[in-house]
């Protein structure tokens, strides 16, 4: 029997991680959060000075680095080579430098290995920036979307919470960058797969995101299972 995925994917700031956090614990599924490996990643690389366009380099560092999820107090959090990354990979270092690291193929054919592995064994959410398109290519995809202001607010707000100092305007400009970055490298570029679900989420809140993705989802599973009586 085949585990369940639903890979979530679409723009910085559309409200990936929170929706993918919350469908999978009201689910009971695993959540797989693909875009911190790569933060993860990212922080590595600049705590050893490497430079984030040096390929060979990179994907050294990553076959030798371990990428880890747990449940800690119903938190998801991330470790790497066992030290808590959680809120050290949403700092700005990390925010401005992710997308050269990730945009490297062979930096990308290790983790997307790794990320492969993990839907192999658990019924999952994942989300990121190719997990419909490459990743998980079979899974229930759905594409979150909002519009750049709205998705910089969010950011901005966020950053504000953590004391981390930032304006709105700065905020415009570094998704503006991110988007160009990803919807343009040669390596898993952000896309909206044919089979996927769109859902504005300018408009809505966390909770109606949430809901609405688990409502789509639960009529996909019983729509498939009677197509197969």
């Amino acid at each position: 029997m085949g585990k369940k995925v639903i890979a979530i994917d679409g723009p910085a700031g559309a409200g990936k991680s929170t929706t993918a956090k919350l469908v999978a614990r009201k689910l009971g599924f695993l959540y797989l959060d693909t875009g911190a490996m790569y933060r993860a990643l990212t922080l590595k690389a600049l705590e050893c000075g490497l430079d984030v366009n040096d390929e060979k380099e990179l994907k050294k560092l990553a076959q030798k680095s371990v990428i880890s999820f747990e449940n800690k107090n119903g938190q998801n959090r991330i470790r790497l080579d066992g030290r808590d990354v959680t809120e050290r990979i949403r700092e700005p270092d990390v925010d401005r430098n992710v997308s050269y690291v990730s945009m490297h193929k062979g930096v990308r054919a290790i983790l997307v290995a790794m990320q492969k592995r993990i839907g192999e064994e658990n019924d999952l959410v994942a989300e990121g920036r190719d997990t419909t398109t490459v990743v998980f290519p079979h899974a229930f995809k759905i594409y979150l979307d909002a519009d750049l202001t709205e998705r910089a607010k969010r950011r901005f707000l966020e950053l504000k919470e953590k004391g981390i100092k930032t304006t709105l305007e700065e905020q415009i400009k570094e998704i503006s960058k991110r988007d160009k970055l990803d919807r343009e490298r040669e390596a898993s570029p952000l896309l909206q797969d044919k089979d996927a679900v769109v859902l504005d989420t300018t408009h809505l809140t966390i909770e109606q995101q949430v809901d609405r993705v688990i409502q789509l989802f639960l009529e996909k599973v019983k729509s498939s299972d009677l197509k197969g009586r």
